[in-house]
């Protein structure tokens, strides 16, 4: 990409050549890749919000005996 954005006739195109065939469908290609992982983080971070209430709840509930 780089290469093809050098040989442009001016900057402006060489700039639009570079972000558009180089760096745009690189980061939806990051982006896409990394949907998993969010999911599963955000999973992870639901459950352990789960476990948490439920610590309290049991805690409140021996503190109540």
């Amino acid at each position: 990409m780089l290469m093809m954005a050098i040989t442009e006739e001016t900057v402006t195109a060489g700039i639009m050549t570079f972000f558009l065939y180089g760096v745009l469908p690189v980061t939806i290609i990051l982006y896409i890749t990394g949907t998993g992982g969010r999911r599963r983080r955000r999973e992870q971070e639901r459950l352990q919000e789960m476990q948490k209430r439920q610590q309290a709840d049991e805690n409140d509930t021996h503190q109540a005996e």
